[in-house]
């Protein structure tokens, strides 16, 4: 993976369906996965992803904070598209945490130590146990700073090769193909590491 030639890749790329670009990754994965938080739009790429490779992991790291629709939605989407989940969660429950540190604001230096408990730890530890060699992931250019910097292709800082086969659509032409896939979405996803909807997460700066 390290010897792809990255630049030339997502020149090649760039005028490819989402469908095109994963059945190119696939092509040259060993150990490929999706990760997912079911936030709005995540819909698009497990379809994309499990319509090529029914069987492809599905990394679901779940904070424990999601809001009953969105706990829902994943369950219908699970259920509706056979989706091979692992499930990672936080070593600490909600309740112990909750009786400790809270949801700590930004500015707060407890709120480092609840974002690697809440999602870093639970992405790491996902990451070393399954050991991909290919990430499939629903970023976007523009959603921020760091997305609008990459592109449908890129190494991320372990060396992994991460695909975001979506990476030039816009909200209405993910609209439209939810629209063409009568496949549901979800908008009350709640992330309790974020304070503004552009802050990054962590998982990919």
């Amino acid at each position: 993976m390290k010897n792809l030639n990255i630049e030339d890749l997502n020149k090649e790329l760039k005028d490819k369906t989402p469908q095109q670009i994963i059945e190119w990754a696939l092509s040259i994965a060993k150990n490929p996965l999706v990760t997912t938080n079911f936030r709005p739009y995540e819909v698009a790429i497990l379809h994309a992803c499990t319509h090529v490779d029914e069987n492809l992991k599905v990394i679901w790291c779940d904070t424990g904070y999601n809001t009953p629709q969105t706990y829902a939605h994943a369950n219908e989407l699970i259920d509706r598209l056979g989706l091979n989940v692992h499930l990672y969660v936080p070593k600490q429950t909600a309740a112990h945490r909750d009786a400790t540190i809270g949801i700590p604001q930004i500015e707060d230096p407890k709120h480092a130590i609840f974002t690697d408990q809440v999602k870093l730890e639970p992405f790491n530890r996902a990451m070393q146990e399954q050991k991909p060699d290919v990430w499939f992931t629903n970023l976007r250019k523009g959603q921020t700073a760091f997305r609008s910097s990459i592109d449908i292709v890129s190494m991320s800082k372990d060396g992994l090769l991460k695909v975001s086969p979506f990476y030039h659509w816009s909200d209405e032409q993910l609209d439209e193909y939810l629209v063409q896939n009568n496949l549901p979405n979800e908008f009350t996803y709640f992330d309790p590491t974020k304070v503004l909807e552009n802050r990054e997460c962590g998982l990919h700066s």
